[in-house]
C-alpha cells in the first residue's frame, strides 16, 4: 500500500470535510453552499483561504476569529479530521475500485447528515435524493442494470422496515418515535447494502444511540436525539468491516 497515496487521501479527505461540514449547516436552512463566501457567524466577516486551512488554521488562531477574537465552534475541525481519517481508510481498505467510491460517498453522508441533524434535527430530503442517485450509478457502473433494480429493491424493503419500527414506536411511545429522515435514509442504506446487513445497521445504530441518548436526557433532559449519525455511523462500522449476509450467518450457527 503506497504511503504517499494515504497522506493524499488524508489531506483531501480534510479539505472536503471542511465542505460537507458547510454543506450540513447551510442546506437545512436553504443557503448555498456554493456561491456564498464563508465568514465568521459573529463579526460575519468573510474569511480568507488562510483562515479555512482544515485543522491547521483552528490550532494557529488558537480557535478564535483573527477580525473579532471570539471563539468559533471546534465543529468543523472535528468534521475536518474524521473526514480525513475516513478517507484514508477507505482508501487502506478498498484501494481504488468502484467500492471506495462507495466508502467515500458514506463518509460523505456520514459528516453532512451529522452535522445537519446534530444542528437542526434535519435530515435534508434532496441530499438523500442525491445520494440515492450517487450510488445508483456506481451500482449500474459495477454490476449492471440488475444489481442496480436489486438494490433499490433492497432500498424499497429496507424503507418498509423503518416505516414499521416508526408505527410501533409511535404506539408505544405515544408519540413521535423517530424522524421521517430516519426512514427515507433507509432507502439509501438498502441501495449500498444486502437486506439483512441493512436490518442490523438499524439495530447496531439503536444499540449505539441507546447509551448516549440516556446521557443526554439525564444531563440535558432533552426528548429529542437525533438518530440519523447513529445509523450511519453503523452503516460505516458495517461498509468499511466488509462484513457480508454470510459472516452473519455462520455467526448465528455457532
Amino acid at each position: 500500500m503506497n504511503t504517499l497515496y494515504l497522506i493524499i487521501f488524508f489531506i483531501f479527505g480534510m479539505f472536503f470535510g471542511s465542505f460537507f461540514t458547510v454543506i450540513g449547516l447551510r442546506m437545512p436552512k436553504g443557503e448555498s453552499f456554493l456561491i456564498n463566501h464563508s465568514h465568521c457567524d459573529n463579526c460575519l466577516h468573510e474569511l480568507s483561504f488562510l483562515d479555512m486551512v482544515p485543522i491547521f488554521s483552528y490550532l494557529f488562531l488558537k480557535g478564535r476569529c483573527q477580525y473579532c477574537h471570539c471563539k468559533v465552534s471546534s465543529l468543523s475541525t472535528w468534521m475536518e479530521l474524521f473526514t480525513g481519517i475516513l478517507f484514508a481508510v477507505a482508501y487502506y481498505t478498498f484501494g481504488l475500485s468502484y467500492s471506495l467510491l462507495i466508502a467515500l460517498g458514506i463518509t460523505a453522508m456520514l459528516i453532512i447528515v451529522t452535522v445537519s441533524d446534530m444542528s437542526y434535527l434535519v435530515i435534508p430530503d434532496q441530499l438523500l435524493i442525491f445520494f440515492s442517485l450517487y450510488f445508483t450509478i456506481i451500482n449500474l457502473l459495477s454490476g449492471g442494470l440488475k444489481k442496480a433494480i436489486l438494490q433499490i429493491l433492497s432500498g424499497i424493503f429496507l424503507f418498509l422496515v423503518m416505516y414499521l419500527i416508526m408505527l410501533v414506536g409511535n404506539k408505544l411511545f405515544k408519540r413521535e418515535s423517530l424522524g421521517g429522515g430516519d426512514i427515507k435514509m433507509m432507502f439509501v442504506f438498502g441501495i449500498i447494502l444486502h437486506p439483512l446487513l441493512g436490518a442490523i445497521s438499524i439495530f447496531l445504530g439503536s444499540c449505539l444511540a441507546l447509551p448516549v441518548s440516556l446521557l443526554i436526557l439525564m444531563k440535558k433532559k432533552e426528548r429529542i436525539v437525533p438518530f440519523g449519525p447513529f445509523l450511519l455511523i453503523a452503516l460505516t462500522l458495517i461498509y468499511f468491516t466488509q462484513l457480508t449476509p454470510q459472516i452473519i450467518l455462520d455467526i448465528l450457527k455457532l
